[in-house]
């Protein structure tokens, strides 16, 4: 039986299940810093916190982080790497994904997802429900990219941003390291590291 365990026991961490069992994982446990106080998560048991799963990587087949944000995220994967935890990638059946394009360990690709030919997309990436990644697009690290949100070929996303939710990238354009664009705007203009940006066009808070 295959063993999955998910550091992060919310909302979220439930796609990250619910895909995971699309993909064959039959036994799914959750790890998240509310234990013991909540030991479910939806139909799945909350088993330990951050120490607990560092503590038993080697008792699971794979271990993937589920936490919305970037950076935490960031945090948590070095953690089980030093522990020797066996990260994993989770990619939902019915996402396309083109055989030329590179999807990074420790990434999550939801349902409805397209990647296209030769997208690269970091390490402990989230391309959430129904979003797409055109020819070309470059994806950092820890990056985001939120539900209906679309990129246009050749787009660059730096490491630890984040794309909100329905949010349209015209093509080629450079986004930073830790920028933030608004749900919905529509980005036409190259976004310099660690701005914020929202509206139509996208200009910086």
């Amino acid at each position: 039986m295959k063993r999955l365990a998910i550091l992060g026991a919310g909302g979220h961490g439930k796609v990250v299940a619910d895909t995971a069992e699309s993909c064959g994982w039959q036994c799914v446990e959750f790890f998240g810093d509310e234990w013991p106080a909540r030991t479910m998560n939806g139909h799945w048991p909350i088993s330990g916190n951050t120490a607990s799963l560092l503590s038993r990587v080697g008792e699971f087949d794979g271990v993937i982080v589920a936490i919305g944000s970037n950076s935490v995220r960031r945090c948590k994967v070095e953690e089980l790497e030093t522990a020797g935890a066996q990260l994993v990638t989770l990619v939902h059946p019915s996402a396309v994904i083109s055989p030329r394009a590179v999807i990074g360990t420790g990434s999550v690709v939801f349902a409805g997802v397209v990647v296209s030919v030769d997208a690269r997309i970091g390490r402990g990436a989230i391309l959430n429900t129904g979003c797409s990644v055109d020819h070309d697009c470059h994806l950092g690290s820890f990056t985001h990219i939120s539900p209906g949100a679309r990129l246009a070929g050749g787009v660059q996303v730096g490491d630890l941003s984040w794309v909100g939710i329905g949010a349209s990238v015209k093509q080629s354009i450079r986004i930073g390291q830790e920028v933030v664009v608004g749900a919905g705007s529509v980005v036409v203009s190259d976004i310099a590291d660690s701005l914020t940006v929202v509206g139509v066009p996208a200009k910086a808070l």
